[in-house]
C-alpha cells in the first residue's frame, strides 16, 4: 500500500504542487506523470476553490482558470484514478474546507460530505489531505473521517504558531507542512523566517517528517530548505510555467522539477 511515508523513505523529498485543471485536466494528468518521472517524491494536487485564502496571485489565477474550464471535484477524482494506474508516487490533495463540506454527491448532510469526500479520495488513490484554512483546534472534525477512510490529514505550522507548534506536531500524521514565510504563497527572493527553530520544535515531539514550503522558487532555495528539514515544497514557480506555456507546459515543468528534485536529492544517498 502506498503511503506518504514512502516519499521520505530514501532521504530528502521534493514535493511539487499542481493546480488541477489548469489549463485542463488532460494537461494536469500529463504534468503529474511527468513530475513523477522527473523525480518528484510526493505530489500535491490542488482542487480549485473560488476563494483560496492561503494563495498568492499566481495560484489564485490558476484556480480561476481551472474553475472557468468547468473543473469539478468528481472530474478530479476520475483523473486521479487514471493516474494511479500509471504511477505509485504518493499524492495528496490541497484544498479548502468548503470544497470538502460541499462535496455531497450522495445528497447527504455536510458531515456525511466530509466522510464521503475522504472515502472517494482514498478509493481514487489519494494518500492525504491538506486544508490550510482549518485551524488546529478544528482539525478533529476532518481528521476522524480522514483516518477512517485511510487518509492522513497533514498539519501546517507557521511562523505565527509559536507555542502551538509542539501541540500541532504531536498530533501530526503524514508529514508536517512548515510554512516558511508569513502571508500567502508566492515566489520570494529570500526566506528570512527561522525555520531551523520551527523544525527543531517539531522534532522534539515527533518523528513525522517536516517539509518546508511557501516562497521556494529555485533549485538552490529548495536545496537550502531541504537541508534544514526533510523536504521542500514548490508551487508558485511551477504554476507560473503552466500559466506561461499552457497546454505546451509539460516539458518546461518537467525540466524545472528535475532540476529541483536533483538539488534536493543530492543531500541524500539514494
Amino acid at each position: 500500500m502506498i503511503k506518504i511515508a514512502d516519499a521520505f523513505s530514501k532521504g530528502k523529498a521534493f514535493i511539487p504542487f499542481i493546480t488541477c485543471g489548469d489549463p485542463s485536466l488532460a494537461v494536469t494528468e500529463k504534468l503529474v506523470l511527468a513530475a513523477a518521472e522527473a523525480g518528484a517524491d510526493l505530489i500535491e494536487l490542488g482542487i480549485p476553490f473560488s476563494d483560496p485564502t492561503a494563495e498568492g496571485p499566481v495560484i489564485q489565477a490558476a484556480n480561476v482558470r481551472a474553475l472557468s474550464n468547468g473543473v469539478t471535484t468528481d472530474k478530479i477524482f476520475e483523473m486521479v484514478i487514471r493516474i494511479r494506474k500509471k504511477t505509485a508516487v504518493p499524492m495528496v490533495f490541497m484544498t479548502y474546507a468548503n470544497v470538502v463540506y460541499a462535496y455531497k454527491s450522495d445528497g447527504k448532510t455536510p458531515e456525511r460530505g466530509i466522510a464521503h469526500f475522504a472515502g472517494r479520495a482514498a478509493d481514487a488513490g489519494i494518500n492525504g489531505l491538506i486544508l490550510p484554512d482549518v485551524p488546529f483546534e478544528e482539525k478533529e472534525e476532518f481528521d476522524g473521517p480522514c483516518r477512517a477512510a485511510g487518509l492522513e490529514l497533514v498539519s501546517l505550522i507557521a511562523p505565527t504558531s509559536h507555542d502551538r507548534i509542539k501541540a500541532i506536531a504531536a498530533k501530526a500524521s503524514g508529514f508536517v507542512y512548515c510554512v516558511s514565510s508569513l502571508g500567502v504563497t508566492g515566489v520570494r527572493q529570500k526566506i528570512t523566517t527561522d525555520v531551523d527553530a520551527m523544525v527543531s520544535l517539531v522534532r522534539q515531539v515527533t518523528d513525522v517528517p517536516v517539509a518546508i514550503g511557501f516562497g521556494i522558487a529555485t533549485p538552490q532555495q529548495a536545496q537550502k530548505m531541504a537541508a534544514k528539514s526533510d523536504g521542500a515544497i514548490v508551487g508558485s514557480a511551477i504554476i507560473k510555467l503552466m500559466a506561461q506555456y499552457g497546454a505546451d507546459s509539460v516539458p518546461y515543468v518537467r525540466d524545472h522539477i528535475q532540476k529541483m528534485a536533483s538539488a534536493v536529492h543530492s543531500l541524500s544517498v539514494r
